[in-house]
């Protein structure tokens, strides 16, 4: 079986009609908060991208674009700066630079295929809502994904002027600690298998989560 199939009613992720049916704890979870985000997208041209770490090195130039995209949505997040409003409390003027790692794909002028990589860099000027400072520290990180539509070889860097639709999302956050109302433990049903399968008697002894006596009932006794 799985969460949605066989499962008991009422003990697996998903709405309820009675938020209070089943509340038993009250559960501490570190996670990250996000106190505020904003997205941009925008189509870049005439963009100088420097490729590195060819494969197979040594290409033979000139090269010939194909194709190229980012890596995953991770960017990185280079030259911070927060200016506060002083009229305007918790919000303030972010700029950075985003950092877009992409992938390049090319053929060489013996039509050998490769690849290289290279990193797209946009500059950011925004206002986000950035709480007051405190113990835990804030951050802001920033997510990116870069589709290059074409590109041409530049004799001069070794690299490709591209043209490119880039969206990036900026993003203030912190780790934190919080209190949430929890119906305990998701239990995790066995699966159901295609074909049958033989189960080791007497192998598979531990929990699958731990357990722990409330320290209010320790200190009842």
């Amino acid at each position: 079986m799985s969460f949605y199939t066989d499962a008991r009613p009422g003990i697996f992720p998903g709405q309820t009609n009675n938020v209070m049916n089943g509340l038993c704890e009250r559960i501490c979870i570190q996670t990250t908060k996000v106190f505020d985000a904003c997205m941009n997208q925008s189509q870049i041209e005439d963009y100088s991208l420097t490729l590195t770490n060819f494969n197979p090195a040594a290409p033979t130039t000139p090269l010939t674009f194909v194709s190229g995209s980012s890596v995953g949505s991770n960017a990185t997040v280079t030259d911070l700066i927060i200016t506060r409003f002083d009229d305007r409390p918790n919000f303030a003027r972010v700029q950075a630079n985003i950092n877009i790692p992409v992938t390049v794909t090319y053929t060489d002028a013996n039509n050998v295929p490769g690849t290289a990589e290279g990193t797209i860099t946009l500059a950011q000027d925004v206002v986000l809502y950035v709480p007051q400072p405190s113990l835990t520290p804030i951050d802001v990180v920033a997510f990116g994904s870069a589709v290059i539509a074409s590109g041409v070889y530049n004799t001069t860097t070794g690299g490709f002027t591209i043209s490119a639709c880039v969206t990036t999302i900026l993003k203030v956050v912190a780790t934190v600690d919080v209190l949430v109302p929890s119906y305990g433990y998701c239990p995790i049903p066995p699966c159901t298998p295609f074909a049958g399968s033989t189960v080791c008697p007497g192998v598979f002894d531990l929990p699958l989560y731990p357990t722990a006596v409330s320290p209010q009932s320790t200190n009842s006794r």
